[in-house]
């Protein structure tokens, strides 16, 4: 087994591909691409998370929907980074450079009650969907359709999740509270 090492891609630099971008143009989309996809791996954790703790009345439904999300999210992370090496990118792949790359915080390792993490959770959609409407915009400034396509397809999904989210935060529910005597 060989213990030379070569790097054939240093990840700060964008090659040129088959698919005829002008690399300036690249590394912008890139840049906006390995943003993406920080914040898809900490949003992923955190509704790991929360499907690991989650308790209470409806914790199968939520149990459930959770995993459904971070499987959402790990399906357009993964097209994302797909995506961004397709351009001539390197993908941002360990946890520190996704943690430091990210424009969305983990709620850290502390448990709340499930309103909070769902809140939590929301409130991080809330921005992951800002990011992603911009990043449409901006390949389409690009002259990048096919990225544009494909963060439209992510962003579906992505506020699909939100709104279901939004859903389970309404104060109506069948669950009754047990009367204090």
């Amino acid at each position: 087994m060989s213990t030379q090492k070569t790097v054939r891609q240093p990840a700060d630099e964008v090659e040129e591909t088959a698919l005829r971008i002008e690399k300036d143009k690249a590394e912008q989309i890139i840049d906006a691409l390995n943003t993406d996809l920080a914040n898809a791996y900490v949003l992923y954790h955190q509704l790991k998370k929360h499907h690991w703790n989650v308790e209470g009345a409806e914790f199968l439904e939520l149990h459930r929907f959770l995993e459904e999300a971070y499987e959402h999210v790990e399906e357009g992370a993964d097209i994302i980074a797909e995506r961004a090496q397709a351009l001539g990118g390197v993908p941002v792949a360990g946890p520190s450079n996704q943690e430091e790359r990210a424009t969305v915080e983990f709620e850290g390792e502390d448990v709340y009650d499930v309103r909070t993490s769902l809140h939590n959770d929301l409130e991080m959609y809330g921005d992951i969907i800002e990011d992603l409407r911009e990043h449409i915009q901006l390949a389409g400034n690009l002259g990048d359709p096919a990225t544009e396509e494909i963060l439209r397809t992510i962003l579906v999904e992505v506020e699909e999740d939100a709104h279901h989210i939004e859903h389970y935060l309404e104060d109506d529910t069948l669950v009754l509270e047990e009367a204090t005597h």
